[in-house]
C-alpha cells in the first residue's frame, strides 16, 4: 500500500521550517544551511565519496528515497518568491534534482512540465492537497508519495490528516523568525503515534505514524 509521508524535514527548536527572507540567493532565508548540517555529516550524504558518519542521523537520512514514486512540494520549495516571472527558470535544485521521480509543485502560477536529468519532471498544479495526492498516486506506480515541503505545505497536509508517516528532525538552533510548521495543528498528536530518538549531534528525530497503520 502506498504511504503518504515525508522524511528528513528539519525544524528549529522554535518550530520554523525555513528562515525569513527567502530569495534566489538564499533558498532557506536567513537560516542558510543551519537546519540541514546534521544531514550533511552523514555517510548517506557522502555516498558518492569517502566520509561521513554512521549512527542515528545516518539511519534516518537513508530513508529519504526509499520506495518513493512521486513527490508533492510547494512553490516555495521549488523556488524563490517571483520565480514564476521567469518562464525559462527551472527551479532551485540544479540540472539533476535529487528527487528522481515525478514532482508535483502546488502553485497558483502553473506552467508546462519541465523535464530534468535523473528522472525528475516538475509538474505544476493549482489544486487542493487531496486532489494533488490523487494525481501523484497515479504517477507513483504503487510506491510511496513523499510530501516534500516546505512547512506551509506540510502543515496543510497534516491539517487534512493526509500524512501517514512523518519524520521531523528538530535541530538545536533558534531562528526567531521564518515560516512556522506547527501553527493551527493543536491536538495533532491524538491522531498519530509519536516517537522520538535523540542523536549525539544534538538533533532529536521525531516520527509521527497515523493511527490505524
Amino acid at each position: 500500500m502506498s504511504l503518504f509521508r515525508f522524511q528528513n524535514f528539519a525544524v528549529s527548536l522554535d518550530g520554523f521550517g525555513t528562515g525569513a527572507g527567502q530569495s534566489a540567493e538564499a533558498h532557506f532565508g536567513h537560516a542558510g544551511d543551519r537546519l540541514h548540517e546534521w544531514m550533511f555529516g552523514t555517510r548517506w550524504w557522502h555516498r558518492a565519496e569517502p566520509g561521513g558518519s554512521g549512527g542515528v542521523d545516518d539511519v534516518f537520512a537513508r530513508q529519504f528515497g526509499a520506495a518513493v514514486g512521486a513527490e508533492i512540494m510547494g512553490a516555495g520549495k521549488f523556488g524563490h518568491p517571483g520565480w514564476h516571472e521567469d518562464p525559462q527558470w527551472k527551479g532551485a535544485w540544479g540540472p539533476n534534482p535529487p528527487f528522481h521521480a515525478p514532482v508535483f509543485v502546488l502553485t497558483h502560477h502553473t506552467r508546462s512540465p519541465i523535464e530534468m536529468e535523473g528522472g525528475t519532471t516538475f509538474h505544476f498544479l493549482d489544486t487542493s492537497p487531496a486532489e494533488a495526492i490523487e494525481t501523484a498516486r497515479k504517477a507513483a506506480d504503487g510506491k510511496d508519495i513523499r510530501i516534500g515541503g516546505g512547512p506551509s505545505v506540510i502543515r496543510d497536509f497534516f491539517a487534512a490528516r493526509l500524512i501517514d508517516h512523518a519524520h521531523i528532525a528538530v535541530v538545536p538552533i533558534l531562528l526567531g523568525r521564518g515560516v512556522p510548521l506547527w501553527d493551527g495543528l493543536e491536538g495533532l498528536e491524538n491522531d498519530y503515534r509519536v516517537q522520538s530518538t535523540s542523536s549525539p549531534s544534538g538533533v532529536t528525530h521525531v516520527t509521527f505514524t497515523r493511527n490505524g497503520i
